[in-house]
């Protein structure tokens, strides 16, 4: 037995830059089933003069009575700071400040649609995938994804640096299994939706942003 090697391993131990993620949560019947009464709903004023998407439709959805924001995402804002931090508090404001949801609205993507790299704007934004008509193995043997580096057809993909600055990425593949998947992630976290093909079914996905509300105090 080499009891140097032993000691020599002792002294090394490796180190974790603390780094900021996003939360993924999985809906509840009762939170699909009110997100599907808020399309129902939907305000036909567009959302898309606000968006990076080149999609056919976007629109505005109220959030009644703030149900969604109380119930669902107020818990996932407490556990990112329990898991990473409090991302308000990094804002340049003096005082303490609730969240609340600016802006909340739907998108229907349709084969060929994408939305390219972006960020939003605030604090913490969220996605849900309502409903995805494809499968991400199925879409990839697409002729034009043949050979390719990556498979990226119908994906969700999450773009940052790493700690040498070199570009990173996390990539979610879209199933009809991710329906009903929340992520909750910054704001300045960039991002982008590739588009699928051949067919003829909307996919549907709710956005929205989280700010600070500096008219009111905590």
């Amino acid at each position: 037995m080499n009891l140097f090697k032993k000691n020599e391993d002792e002294q090394i131990k490796a180190i974790r830059p603390k780094n900021f993620g996003w939360l993924e949560k999985k809906l509840s019947d009762k939170e699909m089933e009110y997100l599907w009464k808020c399309i129902d709903n939907k305000k036909q004023q567009s959302f898309k003069k606000q968006l990076a998407g080149q999609i056919h439709e976007s629109n505005i959805l109220n959030d009644k009575s703030d149900w969604f924001f109380n119930h669902t995402i107020k818990p996932l804002l407490v556990k990112y700071a329990e898991e990473f931090a409090n991302l308000g508090s990094r804002s340049p404001v003096n005082q303490r400040h609730p969240y609340y949801m600016n802006s909340f609205w739907v998108n229907y993507q349709k084969q060929g649609e994408f939305n390219p790299l972006h960020a939003h704007e605030g604090v913490y934004s969220f996605v849900i995938w309502m409903k995805i008509p494809t499968r991400f193995f199925e879409q990839n043997k697409n002729p034009i994804a043949l050979k390719s580096n990556e498979s990226l057809i119908s994906a969700f993909q999450f773009h940052f640096l790493d700690i040498l600055g070199q570009k990173d990425s996390f990539l979610y593949e879209m199933n009809p299994e991710m329906e009903g998947t929340m992520l909750l992630f910054p704001a300045q976290l960039q991002h982008v939706v590739y588009p699928f093909f051949n067919c003829d079914e909307d996919r549907i996905s709710i956005s929205g942003n989280i700010l600070l509300n500096t008219a009111k105090l905590l």
